[in-house]
């Protein structure tokens, strides 16, 4: 969101909430549909930044990696346990959050034209709202398969009959809309910066290439056209961007908008901020209670400093040491026993987390873990990532932006892609894998230097590459998706560090069911035409 848009107060934002017994119904039911309302540019901006609102935050950010195996939840959904039905509310949720963005979208462009206002800014607000209205739609698709799909406003009576539109079918709309918009968007460059945050040529591009990667039909991805628009946006055919030179820094709010950040959510401290992390981070850090702690499985993801994985005997790995010598990116990621915390003052505190530490007779420290205890995380670690030294300690709300889309997601996309289609090569190990270890501080040659390996085994690497830099961002579901590694990874019982819960909540994914979710039972109600549901759902 951009910055003129983030300072309309939320006082301004509640007229535009919506409701009907319908969560696709677009009928004009507001006071800004009515004709009076669109007299002015302000009046649309109010719109349009509602509609930048319901795209995307923190919540989802933070939902989406609890779905994974990089993060334990204490408070498991019964989708992670296998026992949903098409009445949890998570799925009614999603559905509702999507579709009412879409109508915001629909709003604005069904009436923007009545605003006295200069025709290029017009065309341009427009624009972002068809992306928003395309993501919305992708992300739909992606959690759904076939979703009712509408290109404008809709009466009630459609909205309870209409049917399920085909997933190819959606997501050739959704693409054909991202390469209209880029062609009337503005490159990130051509903004001021009272306008960061806006949605650029270069985002559309990206999210082009992103629906391509996340299709779920993994074995026939179209890796030509990822890797020709990956390539285009690294040409700078879109606008110029580059790797920001510190991976801790892309977490700082001194430095958002900078070069690698193609799409992010704009926060404020007062009227718009993000509190996730109180319950992630350690309680001698002002956490609440743990909800959300990094699993094992993430923490022994992360390969040893010359870029060998801690299984490989030439490792260099230590049992005794778990934590030494490890890719630069953990110790920003998770926080484990022994960790050097370093506050916002500069003072460095140990958090210690192993209950073998505490001295006998002596309490345990406020980071301690405990069995059972709500405070403490179960997997034995702590949250870092997305840490934030100007949130207000108290309830720890923050207004660092949260980053939908980078620059290194092209480059690992540009590697995927060339990998698959057999074009791998030393260039290209260069441009794109090597680039991203040597932001992330990675030194030795045996990291960063190519070598002549097999296709699988690029493979992993690549994969295991997008783990450790997108760790605790989101989008590790819908690799493990589009990979059809969910049924392997997310089945079976969790696991902690050593001293910790060795008996964490079972989880487990049918394959014949769990890579789509259901239409939810609230919205089959309504209407009986949005059967058949996804397979292994019923009705």
């Amino acid at each position: 969101m951009n910055k003129i848009v983030v300072k309309i107060k939320l006082i301004c934002l509640a007229c535009l909430i919506l409701t009907s017994c319908n969560d696709l119904d677009q009928h004009p039911i507001h006071q800004f549909t009515d004709g009076n309302f669109w007299e002015t540019e302000a009046r649309a901006l109010i719109v349009l930044s509602q509609a930048y609102n319901q795209m995307y935050g923190a919540g989802v950010m933070f939902d989406n990696e609890g779905r994974t195996d990089n993060l334990y939840d204490q408070t498991p959904s019964t989708y992670l346990q296998g026992t949903a039905d098409v009445s949890l509310n998570t799925f009614a949720d999603e559905w509702r959050d999507c579709y009412q963005g879409i109508r915001t979208c629909n709003i604005l462009l069904d009436n923007i034209d009545y605003v006295p206002m200069d025709p290029d800014r017009k065309e341009r607000m427009k624009a972002e709202a068809r992306f928003i209205r395309a993501f919305l739609y992708f992300r739909l698709a992606t959690w759904f398969n076939h979703v009712p799909h509408s290109e404008g406003m809709i009466t009630l009576s459609e909205a309870r009959t209409m049917g399920r539109k085909p997933y190819a079918d959606v997501m050739a709309w959704v693409r054909s809309e991202l390469n209209a918009v880029a062609e009337i968007l503005p490159t990130k460059q051509e903004y001021s910066a009272a306008d960061n945050g806006r949605i650029t040529k270069g985002a559309a591009m990206g999210m082009l290439a992103r629906t391509y990667l996340w299709d779920n039909d993994w074995q026939n991805t179209d890796w030509r056209s990822i890797a020709n628009i990956t390539e285009r946006i690294m040409n700078g055919e879109f606008g110029t961007y580059d790797l920001f030179p510190s991976y801790e820094g892309l977490f700082r709010q001194a430095n958002e908008y900078n070069q690698e950040i193609m799409m992010c959510v704009g926060y404020v401290p007062i009227d718009r901020t993000w509190n996730q992390l109180w319950d992630g981070i350690p309680q001698s850090q002002l956490g609440r209670h743990n909800n959300k702690a990094p699993t094992q499985e993430l923490v022994d993801s992360y390969v040893m400093l010359n870029g060998l994985p801690i299984t490989d005997p030439n490792s260099g790995y230590q049992a005794a040491s778990p934590y030494a010598n490890r890719d630069p990116r953990f110790r920003l990621t998770v926080v484990h026993h022994g960790y050097e915390w370093i506050r916002p003052d500069g003072s460095v505190e140990i958090i210690n987390i192993d209950p073998a530490s505490v001295p006998e007779g002596q309490e345990p420290g406020p980071d301690i873990y405990q069995a059972g205890a709500g405070s403490s995380p179960q997997t034995g670690y702590y949250l870092r990532k997305w840490w934030c030294p100007d949130a207000q300690q108290d309830g720890q709300a923050s207004g660092l932006n949260i980053i939908m889309l980078r620059y290194a997601d092209i480059l690992l996309m540009h590697a995927e892609a060339k990998n698959e289609l057999d074009e791998m090569n030393e260039a290209v190990w260069d441009e794109t894998v090597r680039k991203v270890r040597e932001r992330a501080g990675f030194t030795y040659n045996d990291a960063l230097d190519w070598r002549t390996l097999s296709k699988t085994a690029l493979r992993d690497i690549i994969r295991g590459e997008r783990r450790s830099e997108f760790a605790i961002e989101g989008t590790r579901v819908f690799d493990l998706r589009r990979w059809r590694l969910a049924e392997i990874v997310m089945n079976g019982r969790p696991t902690a560090a050593p001293y910790a819960n060795p008996a964490l909540t079972l989880r487990s994914f049918n394959p014949a069911r769990d890579y789509f979710w259901p239409v939810p039972q609230s919205q089959i109600d309504i209407n009986p035409n949005l059967l058949p549901n996804n397979q292994g759902w019923g009705n």
